[in-house]
């Protein structure tokens, strides 16, 4: 016997349990999106606290920690460009909208900093007044790591570019290609060209900067 065969036998039965049917559905349905809502909510969590605990270690004063939070960005980085679907990815872009979780001004304000002259020690330094702060220079695997990182930034999102542009990314790197050794170099590379895509203003200053270093 078919199910249309069946209805009109069971009567108002049926129509009790077609109801019983309806209603059951639409709390499943509320229970789904209950879920999904769940699932948005810790996965943003997520993203938020890796980039808040690798960035702050990518500002610290000592390169051995700074280190350390540019490999925990460099790992979230990789897993958010192999997940499975485009939630995470859509999140990391969202969050490079929030100043204190965008990762390009602390790659170029720490690890990729140019190295200034001697610090000017000052009479309030010398007896304590005012304390000097001590900054540990990059080392190579560190810079090498921050370039690494700044790759995945520019590749995962286009508007890593433009806010690497305003930190004078091409100018740095190149000067990274004038002074380090071979390893930095080459990860140094890869930086450059995933800093130039999709850019026309990072493109013309390595056009610019090029021709004055005569490369």
């Amino acid at each position: 016997m078919s199910r249309k065969e069946a209805e009109p036998a069971a009567g108002d039965g049926s129509s009790a349990s077609g109801a019983d049917e309806g209603g059951s559905g639409s709390g499943s349905g509320s229970g789904g999106e209950l879920a999904d809502a769940l699932a948005r909510r810790r996965l943003y969590r997520e993203v938020t606290l890796a980039l808040r605990s690798g960035l702050r270690d990518a500002k610290a004063d000592f390169s051995f920690l700074r280190a350390r939070g540019l490999r925990s960005l460099l790992g979230f980085l990789r897993s958010t460009a192999s997940a499975a679907d485009d939630a995470r990815l859509l999140l990391f872009r969202h969050s490079q909208s929030i100043p204190d979780l965008q990762v390009i001004p602390v790659l170029f304000q720490n690890s990729l900093r140019q190295p200034k002259e001697d610090p000017v020690v000052t009479l309030d330094h010398i007896f304590g007044t005012e304390p000097m702060r001590i900054t540990s220079p990059s080392t190579d695997s560190e810079i090498a790591l921050a370039l690494r990182v700044l790759e995945g930034c520019c590749l995962l999102y286009s508007c890593c570019t433009a806010l690497a542009h305003k930190y004078k990314a091409v100018k740095v790197l190149l000067n990274i290609l004038a002074s380090r050794g071979p390893t930095e170099q080459g990860v140094c590379l890869d930086a450059l060209i995933s800093v130039m895509l999709d850019s026309p203003s990072n493109q013309m200053n390595t056009v610019g900067s090029t021709r004055l270093l005569n490369f």
